[in-house]
């Protein structure tokens, strides 16, 4: 058994026969096409109100075993919040500017590309009722849920990449591609395997994106190279992604969801005047960290307040995918001196906290001084 793994074994013949296959309509059955080697599921199609266990093991093994990549067209039936949260973007990036000047792009030069980092917590605390609409989505619960399970950790970057903005270097993602190749040939072996199951990479087009526009290039199965994360900067891999790579075109309230390890790179804006802008969603395991801190406590309470005034037009499960996206869901860490599991074995989470709030009409006021005691108990 191979306990470590080393740049010397990285071996492109190797790694070509792994990406060098076709997906089969077999292989996703609920799928409504492919493209690409990329399964399309048409949210519109799907009923994701009832058991969804099927469709979710589908996606997981996609994630796992075969093309690593999904798209979802239609997630966003109804496009009024993916439109609202655009103004408040633009707004946000032009403050920013305005206070800091541009900001770097990692992967691409910075320059025609506007980064927006934590964009989940700055549209909560901007507009939570347009937050609640557009996490309220369960098509993202969905998938989220199908690689990482319940208690999932929502955070999200916008990349908006104006005409002649640069395309990125093909890369993996979050935990073991974010760290230097010397380092990751220090992890054991199966903590390489473990890197891609610790989160999910998602991305919302907020605008259509046809090719010319550059949406995400990806290379379809490379993400079952188990040498990956020491292999993507080397020349003769990021030659054979250039040559190999495929795109396929989103429509605005589609969403790209694929496994951080596969290769992938957003690709460059050569439209006249498309201005892509995409929500890029990091979301984590509830057992791992996450790329992000947010301020969930005040996030959590500015969104109760919108959800505990019934105005916000969404269904008892898209409120639910709303908390999700927004509260703790995980007990831990905690101080269990001051926050012991009663009745169970782990103590009651900020997100139940909001769920039960919610269920017995509890006063704004009154779920205030509950949740900023509970994240008090969590104290060391």
């Amino acid at each position: 058994m191979q306990a470590y793994l080393s740049p010397d074994d990285c071996n492109l013949e190797e790694f070509t026969q792994q990406v060098t296959r076709s997906l089969t309509p077999q292989e996703v059955p609920q799928a409504h096409d492919i493209q690409n080697n990329i399964p399309i599921y048409d949210v519109t199609q799907l009923d994701l109100t009832g058991d969804t266990r099927a469709l979710k093991a589908e996606w997981a093994h996609v994630f796992l075993k075969s093309s690593g990549v999904l798209l979802l067209k239609n997630a966003f039936q109804d496009t009024g919040c993916i439109d609202a949260a655009s103004v408040i973007y633009e707004r946000i990036i032009a403050d920013e500017k305005a206070a800091q000047g541009a900001k770097a792009d990692h992967f691409a030069a910075s320059g025609a590309n506007d980064r927006i980092w934590n964009s989940a917590q700055k549209l909560c605390h901007y507009d939570p009722k347009v937050f609640a609409q557009y996490f309220g989505n369960l098509a993202i619960d969905a998938a989220c849920e199908a690689w990482l399970g319940p208690n999932y950790q929502m955070t999200a970057q916008v990349n908006l990449v104006r005409p002649s903005g640069a395309a990125q270097s093909p890369h993996r993602d979050y935990h073991l591609g974010f760290q230097p190749r010397e380092v990751a040939a220090r992890y054991p072996a199966h903590v390489h395997d473990l890197s891609p199951v610790l989160t999910l990479q998602g991305a919302v087009a907020h605008v259509d994106m046809p090719i010319e526009s550059g949406p995400t290039k990806l290379l379809p199965f490379s993400q079952l190279y188990r040498h990956g994360y020491l292999a993507f900067t080397m020349p003769e891999f990021r030659d054979f992604f250039e040559e190999n790579f495929v795109q396929v075109p989103l429509k605005k309230g589609d969403v790209l969801f694929f496994n951080p390890a596969l290769y992938h790179a957003g690709g460059a804006n050569v439209s006249a005047d498309i201005q892509r802008m995409a929500n890029l969603l990091q979301v984590s395991s509830a057992y791992g960290r996450s790329l992000e801190n947010l301020d969930r406590q005040s996030m959590t309470l500015q969104l109760y307040e919108v959800l505990a005034r019934g105005d916000h037009g969404l269904s008892e499960p898209q409120v639910d995918a709303a908390i999700s996206a927004c509260a703790e869901g995980y007990s831990f860490p905690t101080n269990l001196d001051t926050d012991p599991p009663i009745g169970g074995l782990a103590p009651e989470t900020p997100a139940a906290l909001c769920r039960r709030a919610l269920a017995n009409q509890m006063a704004v006021q009154d779920f205030n001084a509950a949740l900023t005691a509970l994240y008090r108990r969590k104290q060391a």
